[in-house]
């Protein structure tokens, strides 16, 4: 099995085995600050605070 050498989602560089898939820590943590300040999303609509409340209560086991 071939694996092709893909470049870092963030700048395009080459990636490092170190960071992987990333090619700098700097790019690893410009991806993480995306996910922390709402940069990346799944598309649909927001979820009500009951349906919210209805998962967290659902999914506790007593």
């Amino acid at each position: 099995m071939t694996s092709k050498n893909r470049p870092c989602p963030i700048c395009k560089k080459p990636r490092t085995q170190e960071h992987a898939p990333f090619c700098s820590s700097r790019c690893r943590d410009r991806d993480l600050s995306k996910w922390f300040g709402d940069g990346y999303a799944v598309p649909g609509r927001p979820a009500l605070p009951e349906e919210i409340a209805a998962e967290v209560v659902g999914g506790k086991e007593e």
